[in-house]
């Protein structure tokens, strides 16, 4: 019998960052979450998933009595994320897998056949920087397996499953800059100019649960409406007025030293750059966003990069 060559199909996709431009907690809920208001901008600027398949072989019999957990570890192989999680099963991008598979097997909208998918991450952004660099590997794996095994999963249900598996994972599923309410999952489509960022990674994590137990961390900013923050772009975009703010900040900076100095070497540069810095989710990174009258100036740009306490990067909007 003559080996015929099999083909395999690659699929790479960018998992873009994401910063708040301001982020506010208005309330504690009943479930113990926390009520926010945030609008995110996705930036041209992340990881990168590869889907490695055959398509036309080596096709898996589902046995549609297995679980969610099993189906996702016959089907399913993780490179480039070794030091991540100590288990693949906690790893997001597992997570967001199975968490597919469970919704499909509930819906009875598996085919018979699936093709084993080998995913190989290549990070760049950095963990615990509020960037959602985790969060949006786990929304990109949902979007591509779902073409994939073609699950015919709406963008409403990914939205759906995205929040079961982190506050930050439906905006990447939603793919455009938005306002942000609830936990994160009610989004609301926002047209912004475009904008070139500043950004500094700081060698710095603290961690999301010490951040909301911490006393002196700011609950209770007033709603507002979306069309307000609709129509005060200028108070948030290239500046940052109040009553914008990022509640997270003053707490950050008193527990990481890193980040304070990352922000205020930012904080240095904002009469160049006609732009307000600040941080980015609940940390560590900082940016700062940049005048049309700076982005062009190479040398002056790689000038702050190279005097920066920390890793600096620039990126744009998506």
């Amino acid at each position: 019998m003559t080996e015929r060559n099999i083909a395999k199909q690659v699929i790479t996709r960018l998992s873009p960052a994401k910063i708040n431009l301001f982020l506010h907690i208005t309330d504690k809920r009943a479930d113990g979450y926390h009520n926010l208001q945030t609008v995110f901008r996705l930036l041209d600027w992340g990881d990168y998933l590869h889907f490695t398949f055959v398509d036309d072989a080596a096709l898996s019999i589902i046995d549609k009595t297995f679980d969610a957990t099993m189906l996702c570890h016959q089907l399913l192989t993780l490179a480039g994320a070794d030091t991540i999680t100590s288990s693949i099963d906690d790893n997001l991008i597992f997570k967001a897998a199975r968490a597919l598979l469970a919704f499909a097997l509930q819906a009875n909208r598996l085919s018979k056949q699936l093709v084993p998918v080998q995913i190989t991450l290549d990070k760049h952004l950095p963990m615990g920087a509020g960037l959602g660099g985790g969060s949006s590997n786990a929304a990109t794996t949902l979007l591509v397996l779902n073409e994939i095994w073609q699950l015919n999963i709406t963008k409403n249900e990914l939205i759906k499953i995205a929040a079961t598996i982190g506050a930050d994972v439906p905006i990447f599923i939603f793919g455009q800059d938005a306002i942000a309410m609830g936990i994160g999952e009610e989004l609301t489509a926002i047209d912004l100019p475009e904008q070139q960022y500043l950004v500094l990674t700081p060698n710095a994590h603290v961690s999301t649960a010490k951040l909301f137990a911490h006393p002196k961390l700011q609950r209770d900013i007033d709603a507002l409406s979306i069309d307000i923050i609709k129509s005060q772009t200028n108070d948030y975009v290239q500046h940052l007025n109040t009553p914008y703010q990022n509640v997270f900040t003053p707490v950050v900076i008193s527990l990481a030293p890193a980040v304070d100095a990352a922000l205020q070497y930012l904080q240095g540069l904002e009469s160049q750059a006609l732009g307000t810095a600040r941080m980015t989710g609940s940390g560590s990174a900082v940016f700062l966003p940049l005048d049309a009258s700076v982005i062009d100036d190479k040398v002056l740009l790689a000038k702050w990069i190279a005097a920066a306490p920390c890793a600096g990067y620039l990126v744009g909007s998506l």
